[in-house]
């Protein structure tokens, strides 16, 4: 697959987002990533932000993803899992409507 070059116009409105924890959704044509922002030592969570991606694309990330990971970690060194909570960062749901 030949790569292009795009040219990505980021409105100066654009406000980063940063979030610790993510839910995961999918169904037949689409995967919907719901980014959290969980407060520390509290029971809550805040919404930050909502992307729908094909499964296509979904793959393409996990690749990208990995790829990335695997960049980082040879400039900084392994990433150390941390310890898991009871409740896990990632939450899975299937067929949502």
């Amino acid at each position: 697959m030949a790569s292009q070059e795009i040219s990505v116009n980021i409105p100066p409105t654009l406000d980063p987002v940063y979030s610790n924890m993510i839910q995961v959704a999918y169904k037949d044509d689409e995967f919907t990533f719901l980014f959290l922002h969980q407060l520390p030592q509290v029971n809550q969570a805040r919404a930050k932000a909502i992307v729908s991606i094909t499964p296509s694309h979904a793959k393409n990330l996990v690749a990208v993803l990995s790829k990335s990971v695997a960049d980082y970690e040879s400039k900084f060194g392994t990433i150390a899992p941390k310890e898991q909570p009871a409740q896990q960062n990632v939450t899975t749901l299937s067929g949502y409507s």
